[in-house]
């Protein structure tokens, strides 16, 4: 999966996998890609990410023209500019819960009047070695914008969130949601109600629909609500149940 060919493959909602990437080194992302995902997602809101290890991983994540999604701590213009500036393909927001929230947060991931700061001289723009035609296309091209929708509020607003121009895709998030909706279950019938009716707003206005899941399994289950690219687990979660399953292989030796 290329970069340039990233946000046109998530616009047609084929089946693509990633993760949240949890841990602060290059290395790890390096392992990631080379485990043959689709894309990785760094993620600033719940990880302890500076900025140098930031950089690194951008870095390497550009030279390997491999797609890499931020997910930003809020939806400030501040941190969108930044992480799509270090070399983000896009960013995921969490906490869109209105119209009004995604339309702000849809405009400062692009360029134009009261949006995105230009600036040739970042990693995404190629250190000044592209004109603004070049840079201003490559934005409309490949920046890619995805609202979480994990509020009560948010799956209510799904529909206008939807049809905000500068959104491409709707990431439903379970575990925010179920807690959300007073359960512990992400089997409740809330939270399936919520993907079922947020399915429905994503694909009436041709967006993509995205979400988060243990396993490539409840990624099969959960695909007749129109799930695209899923976000698998994290590599927290990979490095977990790869060491308990050789670990129970040896206490079975006798």
């Amino acid at each position: 999966m290329s970069i340039a060919a990233f946000r046109a493959t998530v616009a047609s909602n084929r089946p693509l996998a990633g993760t949240f990437m949890k841990t602060p080194s290059v290395d790890i992302l390096e392992i990631l890609i080379l485990a043959g995902l689709d894309f990785v997602c760094i993620d600033l809101e719940h990880a302890p990410f500076d900025r140098q290890t930031l950089n690194a991983c951008l870095a390497v994540a550009r030279a390997a023209d491999f797609p890499v999604l931020i997910r930003v701590p809020s939806g400030s213009a501040e941190n969108i500019g930044a992480a799509l500036d270090i070399g983000a393909v896009g960013v995921v927001v969490p906490h869109v819960t209105s119209a009004e929230v995604a339309e702000k947060v849809a405009k400062a991931a692009r360029y134009g009047h009261g949006g995105r700061g230009y600036a040739g001289s970042s990693r995404w723009a190629g250190y000044a070695t592209r004109t603004m035609p070049q840079i201003l296309e490559q934005s409309r091209d490949e920046t890619i914008v995805v609202a979480q929708i994990e509020d009560p509020e948010a799956v209510e607003a799904c529909d206008a969130i939807a049809a905000t121009p500068g959104i491409d895709a709707l990431f439903l998030g379970p575990a925010d949601l179920t807690v959300a909706y007073g359960q512990t279950d992400q089997d409740c019938d809330e939270l399936h109600d919520a993907m079922a009716r947020v399915g429905q707003a994503a694909n009436a206005n041709g967006k993509a629909y995205m979400t988060f899941v243990a396993n490539a399994d409840r990624a099969k289950t959960l695909r007749k609500y129109g799930f695209g690219a899923v976000f698998i687990a994290s590599e927290h979660a990979w490095i977990l149940s790869g060491a308990r399953a050789q670990i129970a292989g040896i206490r079975e030796i006798e």
